[in-house]
């Protein structure tokens, strides 16, 4: 599962059974930041539901690779997530994730007030997309054979 940790939104994905694609599922809105309870019950009901074995949350990394304030309660967020769920949360630098997202529901041809609700969701796929990517489950070319 790859999730993008914001002040009011998670966008979330998940894998497809093989480990080779990552699909957007859903952005969880909360009111206000420290608001977490409801996004903790959320991520652990899909956590159950698509059967994950790890969590990829998304790293705000500043582009001189430093971390700030965001990235400090992403660190925290991830505590919070293993206590919850009991499972791995693996960090991973997410950094021009969301200006990609934006500019590929543009291309897609994404109204504006559309872009809004998917930008996390499809953020989150960024992540766990990049993150499968550069730890294969198996070699693509022994799939068909």
């Amino acid at each position: 599962m790859g999730l993008d940790f914001g002040s009011k939104t998670t966008g979330v994905a998940v894998s497809d059974d093989l480990g080779i694609t990552a699909q957007a599922v859903e952005t969880i809105t909360r009111k206000s930041p420290g608001k977490l309870r409801q996004t903790l019950a959320r991520i652990e009901a899909l956590a159950d539901q698509y059967h994950v074995d790890r969590i990829i949350l998304g790293l705000p990394k500043n582009m001189n690779n430093t971390l700030g304030e965001r990235a400090q309660a992403t660190m925290e967020f991830a505590q919070l997530l293993t206590k919850r769920t009991g499972l791995a949360v693996e960090l991973w630098d997410e950094r021009l994730t969301t200006v990609e997202s934006e500019r590929i529901l543009k291309e897609a041809g994404v109204r504006r007030e559309h872009r809004k609700k998917s930008i996390d969701q499809m953020a989150a796929a960024l992540i766990l997309q990049s993150y499968m990517d550069a730890h294969p489950v198996m070699d693509k070319s022994e799939l068909n054979g």
